[in-house]
């Protein structure tokens, strides 16, 4: 079975977004939220016709072998559906980011000077098998003032494209032009690299996925980027640890959801902390089912364990393999954790409250946690409502980005003739 695509014109896609988000911009907030309302009620009422779709990519999944959290991502239920229809109306009770007043003076002559926030313009969003993420996008693109262009992979392309023929047929009944959300039906790689370069169209791209994803973004683009992160997370156990607070967060942090970019990939132990508690750690480890990698020392306490090579430091499993590193102290954990890190998400576990602030202000990543698992590392986990991805940069947009990140700043002067 071959996916089937059409013939694309990129750039035409682009210019309609960017015509829709001038609409889009004078929209009240009110009528934002109706259509956002609109489009969730659409999308309960067209979920057999997207589910139709997903089972050929499904098949097609199937028949090229994708692992299992793979077409987990992929799969598409009426009750997933639902969830996406909900997201959206959880996104229409949420402020709206745009036209709030940052700062208001004026000038000793006169001229008053307001700093506002107002939309980005038009989104790029470039991503893999996730087909929430068309919706998701979406959703926090329009509410914010937004137009989208979505470049999903080539795994999901039937249901993604099912999904934005559905959004288009609720954005007709709505204010919101439905050019606003534009898809690129193409698994042709072209069509993606001329996206990377439509700077007069295209006010940022916003890259979710897996490493070699966000790698040719970044390092492709010449529209500015929104790099969100892979998550190589770590969980540090201290010497000073309670021992049932490191294990509860050990397994949550590495089994509620394995495939995820916050859940933990490596354990850093405190060699005298593993020494007085290697019988619970082992225990806890075959009662979850998780699969160690680890340097000498853990091989040889732990049944079972493989040894990790260089990679297993920097590999983002995403499943119930972990990496397990033994060190002498906070210290040496940090260099491990700069060395191999990613930016995106590290925990310390201790009762130490001098050694957890040594970890949280020296360690360099989007969230860090004390006595808590790296799984809140999620805007509606964190009170931010949804998000569309978890930046690991330091400009603009740090973290999960809510709202508030798909926005940026114009000043606005009002005069009474002052002249300079």
């Amino acid at each position: 079975m071959t996916v089937s695509t059409e013939k694309v014109n990129v750039e035409e896609q682009a210019k309609l977004a960017k015509k829709a988000a001038k609409t889009l911009s004078i929209l009240t907030t009110e009528e934002k939220n109706e259509a956002l309302l609109t489009l969730a009620d659409t999308l309960d009422n067209g979920y057999e016709t997207i589910l139709k779709a997903n089972e050929e990519d499904l098949k097609l999944g199937h028949e090229k072998g994708y692992d299992e959290a793979f077409i987990d991502r992929l799969t598409l239920t009426k009750e997933r559906i639902e969830e996406f229809a909900q997201g959206l109306r959880d996104v229409a009770k949420l402020d709206d980011p745009t036209g709030i007043v940052q700062s208001d003076w004026t000038l000793d002559n006169g001229l008053n000077v307001q700093q506002i926030t107002v939309p980005l313009g038009v989104i790029g969003m470039i991503y893999e098998a996730r087909p929430n993420v068309t919706v998701d996008a979406t959703g926090l693109a329009l509410k914010s003032g937004n137009a989208i262009v979505l470049k999903g992979g080539s795994s999901a392309i039937t249901s993604n494209k099912a999904i934005v023929e559905v959004i288009h047929q609720g954005l007709e009944k709505t204010k919101i032009p439905k050019e606003a959300v534009q898809f690129i039906a193409s698994t042709d790689r072209a069509a993606t690299q001329q996206l990377f370069t439509m700077k007069e169209h295209i006010d940022v791209l916003i890259p979710r996925g897996g490493g070699s994803l966000i790698k040719a973004v970044v390092n492709n683009a010449t529209v500015p980027v929104l790099e969100t992160g892979v998550g190589n997370c770590h969980l540090y156990i201290d010497v000073d640890a309670d021992v049932q607070k490191a294990l509860a967060i050990l397994v949550n942090a590495k089994t509620d959801r394995p495939a995820v970019c916050n859940a933990i990939e490596t354990v850093i132990v405190h060699q005298d902390w593993l020494e007085a508690n290697k019988v619970a750690l082992i225990e806890t480890l075959k009662q979850n089912d998780i699969n160690v990698h680890g340097d000498d020392t853990i091989v040889e306490m732990i049944p079972g364990a493989v040894p990790a090579n260089e990679g297993d430091w920097a590999n983002e499993y995403l499943s119930k393999d972990i990496a397990i590193k033994t060190e002498a102290n906070v210290t040496d954990a940090i260099e491990h954790i700069e060395l191999y890190g990613t930016k995106h998400s590290e925990s310390i576990i201790t009762e130490n409250k001098k050694t957890a602030e040594i970890f949280m202000k020296l360690v360099d990543a989007a969230a860090l946690y004390h006595n808590a698992s790296t799984r809140f590392t999620d805007g509606s986990a964190l009170g931010f409502g949804a998000e569309i991805g978890i930046s690991t940069q330091k400009l603009h947009a740090r973290g999960p980005m809510g709202l508030p990140a798909l926005t940026t700043i114009k000043y606005l002067m009002h005069g009474n003739g002052q002249i300079r």
